[in-house]
């Protein structure tokens, strides 16, 4: 499942946030630095208003959504990679997310202590990405360190692609950028991954705004950096809608002028920062939705569902989600040549309803 952790500063929104997007108060949130210590974590399913329209079409039992872990992790200070405030728990837990959510504080309000007494997104945004840098740069650190001494002597060739690699991380690092900005043969990604840098990991901004300032502005795509995937929330906002009914909620949103919640946009937001895409298995049993990296060929989609459906792949069905519904479910796009039957190095499509054949 993939797992997004939302950091931040103490006080600007995390542990609020957190709770909208669950739906739930497991997360403390009072007015104080570190009320959030060990990580809290929540499984929030994907809305996706394709699933009741192919659930109805084949009158499936049950309908089964996509789901993302939210982790909520302790607030980030400057001198974490140094171990200041909770720096050595924090950058243990982000380790294993598979991105990062940044959020970051742009209201005013006296009664929510800001723990550098001034608001700066910016700035803000800039101490904890020069954290995370540092941090990196320590552990690549002591890594050149062994690899510089073992290369030495007769494993010198053998080590040189990952010398000049760490050599090439410790050039960005002191210029204060992340490792993921930079551009990387197979063999250092190969590499890359026995490193586990935090700053490769995709990173998007959540910009906790004022409550009648959630609408996306063009400048706020390179706000923080260029090409940054930025969402505005109103986190006080997103509480509020959390305790509502759904019908309640619409309504509420409709007066604001919400076109949709900030759980939906940071999800969006999410799947586009990992190139993300989702395809359907629908039947009488059970309507369900599947989330695969884009350009993944059918038969390691097939393989999601279950390990040994890849080496017994032979062959797919597939149809567009909305030929689906319109021609009436399976049956009809069949008749209609709407139905595609493909092979293994199909790509899956956003939005495709696949029927997979497995052999024994």
């Amino acid at each position: 499942m993939l797992a997004i952790g939302i950091v931040g500063l103490p006080n600007v929104g995390k542990s609020t946030l957190f709770n909208a997007l669950t739906k739930s108060k497991q997360a403390d949130a009072q007015n104080y630095p570190f009320c959030t210590i060990e990580p809290n974590i929540g499984i929030v399913e994907v809305p996706d208003k394709r699933i009741a329209k192919l659930t109805s079409t084949s009158v499936s039992l049950k309908a089964v959504p996509t789901a993302i872990e939210f982790v909520d992790i302790a607030g980030l200070v400057k001198g974490a990679s140094e171990g200041e405030g909770l720096g050595n728990k924090f950058l243990s837990h982000i380790r294993n997310v598979d991105a990062i959510a940044q959020v970051v504080r742009s209201f005013a309000d006296g009664n929510v202590t800001h723990v550098h007494n001034k608001i700066d997104p910016k700035d803000d945004a800039d101490v904890i990405n020069l954290e995370l840098v540092l941090a990196d740069m320590q552990s690549v650190s002591s890594r050149l360190a062994k690899v510089s001494k073992d290369a030495k002597g007769v494993r010198a060739k053998e080590l040189a692609v990952e010398l000049a690699l760490l050599e090439k991380l410790m050039a960005q690092f002191e210029q204060g950028k992340p490792a993921r900005t930079l551009e990387y043969t197979e063999d250092e990604m190969e590499i890359l991954k026995e490193l586990h840098l935090i700053t490769m990991k995709p990173m998007m901004y959540i910009l906790n705004t004022e409550e009648e300032d959630t609408n996306f502005k063009e400048q706020d795509a390179n706000f923080f950096e260029e090409g940054a995937v930025v969402v505005r929330v109103s986190a006080k906002i997103e509480a509020e809608i959390a305790e509502l009914s759904e019908v309640d909620a619409v309504e509420f949103m409709k007066e604001l002028g919400m076109d949709s919640s900030g759980l939906d946009k940071i999800i969006t937001a999410g799947y586009k920062l990992l190139d993300l895409v989702t395809y359907f298995t629908s039947g009488v049993q059970e309507t369900r939705a599947w989330t695969v990296k884009r350009h993944t060929p059918a038969q390691l989609a097939a393989g999601v569902i279950h390990t040994d459906f890849i080496k017994k792949f032979i062959k797919a069905d597939i149809a567009n989600w909305q030929d689906f519904v319109e021609a009436g479910g399976w049956n009809g796009v069949k008749e209609k040549g709407k139905m595609q039957l493909v092979g293994k190095e199909y790509v899956v499509q956003d939005g495709d309803v696949a029927y997979f054949h497995i052999g024994a």
